[in-house]
C-alpha cells in the first residue's frame, strides 16, 4: 500500500436513534444512525409505523378495506 494516503481506521462508537450504542471500527470516529439490529424490524420480528400527518390513516380512507357487497 502506498504511504500517507489512506484515512486513519479508528473505534467507532455507533448511536443509533433508539438509544442502543456500539463499537465497531471505522474512519469516523462516532457515527449516528437511525436504525440498527436493536429496533430493525427484520431482526425484532415487530412492525412499527411512523405516522407523520395522518399519511397512513389518508391512504386507508383512500384505498383502504371496502365492504363486500
Amino acid at each position: 500500500m502506498k504511504e500517507k494516503i489512506h484515512p486513519n481506521y479508528v473505534e467507532t462508537k455507533v448511536r443509533c436513534g433508539c438509544g442502543n450504542t456500539f463499537v465497531t471500527r471505522s474512519t469516523k470516529p462516532e457515527l449516528k444512525v437511525d436504525i440498527c439490529n436493536a429496533c430493525h424490524p427484520f431482526y425484532t420480528g415487530r412492525q412499527k409505523f411512523v405516522d407523520h400527518a395522518g399519511r397512513i390513516e389518508k391512504f386507508l380512507n383512500k384505498y383502504g378495506k371496502k365492504d363486500k357487497k
